[in-house]
């Protein structure tokens, strides 16, 4: 009788799903039972296992065989692999707030609208970023000895604006002219002219439409617009104008839209008000006293909890969390709260199931010539044009792929988002009235009684509202 033989009597071997941990425990134990350490060892290596032996472990094994008869012991342990890191993008100047406009106080606590504390500015040929290059990640190890692939991690890519260049090895990004650094609606990164008007934007300046960011040291009168690749930044109040900006909107004094015109942005909108006005914005809206019978729409959050921080009245939308001071009033005004809406996505996500669609008809187009194609090759009857032909249409393939992979991966996103709700949030930290109503995804709340301190979220089918910690 083998010694192997012998101890697959006494031993039972178990792995765990991924083969990284071996487990050995005693299936038939007898006080007479004794065995070398080079046995068992031996025995382990007939049953496949080669890596990550527990010296220790084994030793006790075999010294004390009777404590092994009702535990699994892991006997070999692998090693798990360690995947790479993406690479990134790192800025090498500090974009901050993006706090391009604020008046300057001074030290008897007046404001200066002259003077205007600095801008992201940068210099032509200044370095704003650098690329890092992912990590290739470590295999792991089964304790059969195999290989545990690992997954590399994904190259970054600059996203490159307007007014920015990149260098021949792709890593490091410099600024093309003197100017603002700013990031768009989609991450671009762009270094924009200054347009600055000391006044009013009224009849004597007129309509405004500008490659960088505006910077207006006045207010913007009802009726006339403003449209920007950068950043709008008003020292006064907006009426009902039409302010549209890729970047950021920040407005000191607030907004008076009298149900006329807009303020949109493509990144956040920050105001002292809101009254009567319609914001639309892919990012936050941050307001400091109030907001009154206005439509607002966020990407992200509507953050309105300063000293003041009420909202009444209107319909306000956010793609995550609305944070308030105070909701509705002591009157019942009708206030609803959406959280969880982003109109946006669910419109590219349309747009984007056409383009695929599009997409597949076209190679089915380009598939069906290249068969013909490869038909006369085959049959040596290939004329130098019908080539040209079909290395062109091989190149289109190629890209008509690639570009159907980049749909598919941005379909996928976005549908993980639209179903994520875990996010949507309504937060009240003094008191929301009755006259009130909160909405996340498809579910609605209506709210009766004055009700302090909570949080409302959407909680197995249903909003829940629990006291805000």
């Amino acid at each position: 009788m083998s010694v192997d033989y012998a101890l697959d009597k006494y031993f039972n071997i178990t792995f765990s799903d991924d083969k990284t941990v071996a487990y050995l425990q005693m299936s038939d134990w007898d006080k007479d039972f004794t065995c070398k350490i080079e046995a068992l060892e031996q025995f382990l290596r007939s049953h496949k296992i080669r890596y990550g032996l527990q010296h220790d472990t084994l030793s006790r094994i075999v010294s004390h065989s009777e404590e092994y008869q009702y535990s699994r012991a892991p006997v070999a342990i692998g090693t798990e692999p360690v995947h790479g890191q993406n690479g990134r993008i790192e800025l090498k100047i500090e974009m901050g707030d993006q706090q391009s406009l604020r008046p300057l106080e001074k030290d008897d606590g007046k404001v200066d609208y002259k003077e205007v504390i600095r801008l992201n500015n940068v210099k032509k040929g200044q370095l704003i970023a650098t690329r890092i290059p992912p990590t290739p990640g470590v295999p792991g190890t089964m304790v059969t000895g195999e290989e545990i692939p690992c997954k590399p991690g994904k190259e970054a890519r600059f996203k490159i604006g307007k007014n920015v260049v990149v260098n021949p090895e792709q890593t490091a990004m410099y600024a093309a002219i003197d100017g603002l650094l700013t990031k768009t609606e989609k991450g671009k990164i762009n270094v924009f002219p200054v347009y600055e008007i000391n006044g009013d934007v009224d009849y004597s300046i007129g309509n405004i439409d500008f490659v960088g960011t505006v910077v207006i040291r006045g207010n913007v009168l009802s009726g006339f617009r403003i449209k920007c690749a950068g950043d709008i930044r008003v020292t006064g109040f907006v009426e009902g104008a039409e302010l549209d900006a890729e970047g950021s909107i920040d407005i000191s004094g607030g907004i008076i839209g009298y149900n006329k015109g807009y303020v949109k942005a493509g990144q956040n909108v920050k105001s002292a008000f809101v009254q009567d006005g319609n914001v639309i914005v892919g990012a936050d809206v941050t307001v400091s006293q109030s907001i009154m019978h206005s439509n607002i729409r966020a990407g992200q959050n509507v953050i309105c909890n300063g000293t003041k921080g009420l909202i009444v009245g209107g319909v306000i939308q956010a793609g995550e969390k609305v944070i308030a001071r105070t909701i509705g009033n002591t009157m019942s005004t009708a206030t609803v709260i959406e959280v969880g809406v982003l109109p946006e996505l669910r419109n590219e996500l349309s747009e984007l199931r056409a383009q695929l669609k599009r997409q597949v008809e076209s190679m089915d187009k380009t598939d069906k010539a290249l068969y013909l194609l490869n038909q006369l090759a085959a049959s040596g009857q290939l004329t130098p044009d019908k080539l040209a032909l079909r290395i062109k249409l091989n190149a289109t393939k190629k890209s008509n792929t690639a570009e159907q992979n980049e749909i598919k991966d941005r379909m996928l996103e976005i549908e993980r988002m639209l179903e994520d709700t875990g996010k949507a949030k309504v937060e009240i930290i003094k008191t929301i009235y009755g006259g009130s109503k909160i909405v996340i995804g498809r579910y609605t709340r209506f709210i009766k009684d004055p009700t302090q301190r909570v949080s409302f979220y959407y909680h197995e089918g249903e909003i829940a509202m629990v006291p805000l910690l």
